[in-house]
């Protein structure tokens, strides 16, 4: 099965929401929520996580997470990261009870799509006072894709978690889940870098997109994926756009669509004028409305006659 087909795959029975001057959806990707040890890279960004997501539910927006919430990979139970992230799983569960949430599963929460496992793990959870158990997220289903069908015509835009162009983490996910477990894991503790893993090698990294880049463009669609945790903007010619992750080293980064308009943003810490600390919300880049990932907005090459 080649890349193109994976992705068919992934929207194949996707859900689809309607995309309108009105709606707001926050797009957040490779969490990868851990135990709250050492190797827990989730950790060092919860508190920014935290406040984001406190914003977007004041603020009315659905939350969609592309996959690779949690960390799967390394941790072989989701019981010790729901424990360590009572808080942020708190706040999910308000947008979920709202119908405000969807959630995709990655490569590394691939586990997510199995009916046995959703309703192991994610019916309940411990509240963060540690009294009692509350309904974390009751009959929800793990998607592979979702699409925001545009309302006005123009662009449809097109969500998975990225995982599918790339054949080692996807076709040979057992594989390569066994290798980070017991060989990458430890090694990245000492320094080694993870080379399987798209996020950490540049060539991959190109690679990959170039694939989602032709899928886009062949599916006439504007497609959005996590996975690679370099966060873009695309633009007509290239209908391609990343989220980013939340384990960066100083911010976490998501795609904000409000007013059919995609706007690229990080989550940091910043300092006041008198020196006090607080999360400020910064846009990287000017919002790009829809409308401008049309490809009718390059003027064609003029007409030939080959027979002169």
């Amino acid at each position: 099965m080649t890349a193109r087909q994976r992705l068919e795959k992934a929207f194949a029975h996707a859900p689809v929401l309607p995309l309108t001057q009105e709606s707001r959806y926050a797009l957040i990707s490779d969490c990868h929520r851990g135990a709250g040890n050492s190797n827990d890279n989730f950790l060092k960004n919860q508190h920014l996580y935290f406040a984001a997501l406190e914003h977007y539910y004041k603020q009315g927006y659905t939350c969609i997470e592309l996959g690779d919430g949690d960390e799967l990979w390394e941790n072989r139970s989701m019981e010790p990261i729901l424990e360590a992230h009572k808080d942020a799983f708190w706040l999910l569960s308000r947008f979920y009870r709202e119908n405000r949430l969807y959630l995709l599963y990655g490569n590394h929460d691939i586990i997510k799509k199995s009916p046995k496992k959703i309703r192991k793990y994610f019916t309940s959870y411990t509240c963060p006072s540690g009294k009692r158990r509350l309904p974390l997220f009751p009959g929800v289903v793990f998607h592979s894709g979702l699409i925001l069908k545009d309302q006005m015509g123009k662009k449809d835009i097109c969500l998975t978690h990225g995982h599918q162009a790339d054949f080692l983490n996807s076709r040979l996910w057992p594989l390569s889940r066994f290798l980070v477990r017991y060989l990458w894991g430890p090694a990245e503790r000492m320094g080694v870098l993870d080379p399987t893993s798209a996020a950490k090698n540049n060539k991959r990294k190109r690679r990959i997109e170039k694939k989602f880049t032709q899928w886009a463009r062949q599916e006439d669609c504007i497609l959005i994926t996590g996975h690679t945790h370099r966060p873009m903007i695309g633009t007509a010619r290239a209908p391609y756009c990343n989220t980013g992750s939340c384990v960066h080293p100083r911010c976490i980064t998501c795609i904000e669509i409000q007013r059919r308009c995609l706007t690229l943003v990080k989550w940091t810490m910043d300092v006041r004028l008198d020196q006090s600390l607080y999360v400020a919300r910064q846009e990287l880049a000017a919002p790009v409305c829809i409308d401008s990932f049309t490809p009718d907005i390059f003027p064609k090459p003029p007409e030939t006659d080959r027979c002169r």
